[in-house]
């Protein structure tokens, strides 16, 4: 399936980052929502969100930094890499099914930029809020996340790469 995301370096998914994260944020499950929100992100890449954004199908490298005030340990850079098809491109529902305990319940489109509220319920209740700029050949968002009296920022940029393997 072409949908699954592929870490590239520095990212021992689903390793070092969201154990620290797990442990600091005495969290069970951080997993699920790390994947809901890479799969969010990749999700409103998608140019049916924003009709000014004629972004091309292909192999995206989606390069993201999570910032947490207050970790001990500084969380390292994540690259993946997502295969976005001609099916994805017309039709983002296709693969918006994700973990049903996260909802996008806001967003708003207006030229090439995406605002977005998303809300997870228990046992991972988190809000989060973003923005996403897009471009034909690349987009960069900022998502800032709220779960259990912590916060985390992150920014991710992307690029098409070239066409899917």
């Amino acid at each position: 399936m072409r949908h699954a995301l592929q870490p590239v370096y520095s990212f021992p998914w689903p390793g070092g980052f969201l154990r620290a994260l797990g442990t600091a944020l005495h969290l069970k499950g951080e997993l699920n929502m790390r994947k809901s929100v890479i799969t969010l992100l990749c999700v409103l890449a998608l140019p049916t969100l924003s009709s000014a954004a004629n972004m091309r199908e292909g192999l995206w490298e989606i390069q993201s930094q999570v910032d947490m005030p207050g970790m001990p340990v500084k969380v390292k850079p994540t690259v993946v890499r997502h295969c976005y098809t001609k099916e994805d491109v017309k039709d983002q529902k296709k693969v918006i099914a994700s973990d049903n305990s996260c909802k996008v319940t806001q967003m708003k489109s207006s030229g090439n930029k995406v605002n977005w509220t998303m809300k997870c319920t228990a046992p991972n209740a988190a809000t989060m809020t973003g923005e996403t700029v897009f471009g034909t050949d690349s987009y960069s968002s900022v998502m800032r996340m709220n779960s259990a009296g912590h916060s985390m920022t992150t920014k991710v940029k992307a690029k098409r790469v070239g066409n899917c393997p």
